[in-house]
């Protein structure tokens, strides 16, 4: 947990679900444009497991709940 969204939350997050689920190719990880998912360091670590990220098209939240909702 954080007070405040920090890249270090992010990254942790993923190590934990990487160590409890190795194999997590061809996943689709979905997210807003918070400035830590569009981080190099956090797409790296998706691409590095095999992982595609979808990301909410700018300033349309409808994504997000369309997403939210499957």
């Amino acid at each position: 947990l954080s007070r405040h969204p920090v890249l270090k939350q992010v990254m942790d997050m993923l190590d934990q679900a990487y160590q409890k689920h190795p194999a997590l190719n061809g996943l689709i990880f979905h997210t807003d444009q918070g400035w830590q998912y569009q981080h190099a360091a956090f797409q790296a670590l998706l691409k590095n497991h095999g992982v595609s990220q979808s990301m909410s098209r700018k300033g349309n939240s409808l994504d997000d709940g369309l997403m939210e909702g499957f």
